[in-house]
C-alpha cells in the first residue's frame, strides 16, 4: 500500500454498537488483534493483521445501522467533498482532521451508497491487500449505475473500464484486468459498498464464522473470480469472503 493513487480503496472500517462482540468475532475468524487509541481519537481501534493495521473499529451510538465502510484515497479531502457534491453526491460527514493521522470525510454517491474519503497523514491506510485475512476486493452495488460510474470517474478521478454491459450483468472497474482495484455493479435494492476479505478456504471460514456466533448469508460458490461467500457477524453486519475455487 505504498503506491500513491487517489481514488483507490485505502481503508476499511467497522462501525458497530457492540465493539466487544466484534473484537471476539473477527479475532477468532481472522486472527486479528486490536490496538486501542485514546479518548482524544474517540477510542477508535485498529484491527491488526500480523501486527499491522488492516481495518478500523468504531463504536456507534446504536441510532444508525452497523456497517462496514470503504474509504477511498484523496489528495485533499475538502476538495474531494466539493467534487462529490458537484457531481450529484451528498455530504454525510464534512472533511475533518483526525489528529496527525490524516483527514476524513464521508459522502453518499448518486445511488445513495455511503463512501468514505481518507487523505493520509501518519496513517497510510491498510498495510496489506490481496493477502489472506486482509482486504482483497471492493465494489459498490448501485441502483443508479450510469450516474454512479460518472460520479466515481469525475469526483474521485477513477480510470473506468467497462467489463460487462449486458442487461443481465453491468460492471465497471477502477483500472483494468489484473490492475483493477474496485468495481461498480448494477443492482436492485439499496446501493451500498462491499468489501471482500481474503481467506485460504471459504467453506472453512464460513463454518468458523457460524461457530463464533455469526451466520451464513450466501453459501460458498465457485466463480470466475474465486470461491465467494457472504457471512454476517453476531451484530448482523454482512461481510464477503473470497478464497480459491475448489473445482
Amino acid at each position: 500500500m505504498s503506491d500513491h493513487l487517489p481514488g483507490r480503496p485505502i481503508w476499511l472500517e467497522l462501525y458497530t454498537a457492540d465493539t466487544d462482540a466484534a473484537r471476539a468475532f473477527y479475532g477468532g475468524l481472522f486472527g486479528w488483534t486490536v490496538e486501542d487509541s485514546g479518548p482524544e481519537l474517540g477510542n477508535y481501534a485498529l484491527f491488526l493483521r500480523d501486527g499491522a493495521p488492516v481495518a478500523g473499529l468504531m463504536q456507534s451510538s446504536g441510532e444508525t445501522p452497523d456497517a462496514w465502510s470503504v474509504y477511498l484515497e484523496s489528495d485533499n479531502a475538502e476538495d474531494t467533498v466539493a467534487m462529490a457534491v458537484a457531481n450529484g453526491g451528498q455530504v454525510i460527514v464534512e472533511a475533518m482532521q483526525v489528529g496527525d493521522l490524516g483527514h476524513m470525510a464521508m459522502v453518499a454517491d448518486p445511488g445513495g451508497a455511503a463512501v468514505g474519503i481518507w487523505q493520509p497523514g501518519a496513517h497510510p491506510g491498510f498495510a496489506a491487500l490481496g493477502e489472506e485475512h486482509a482486504p482483497g476486493w471492493f465494489e459498490v452495488l448501485s441502483n443508479d449505475y450510469d450516474a454512479t460510474v460518472s460520479f466515481y470517474r469525475n469526483a474521485f478521478g477513477w480510470d473506468t473500464h467497462t467489463m460487462s454491459d449486458t442487461p443481465e450483468f453491468r460492471y465497471t472497474t477502477l483500472g483494468e484486468y489484473d490492475h483493477s482495484l474496485a468495481g461498480i455493479m448494477a443492482a436492485d435494492g439499496p446501493s451500498h459498498w462491499s468489501a471482500y476479505l481474503m481467506v485460504g478456504d471459504a467453506d472453512d471460514a464460513v463454518a468458523r464464522a457460524v461457530g463464533l456466533g455469526g451466520s451464513e448469508v450466501d453459501a460458498p460458490a465457485d466463480t470466475p473470480y474465486g470461491r465467494l461467500a457472504t457471512i454476517a457477524d453476531p451484530s448482523g453486519v454482512p461481510l464477503k469472503l473470497m478464497g480459491p475455487n475448489r473445482g
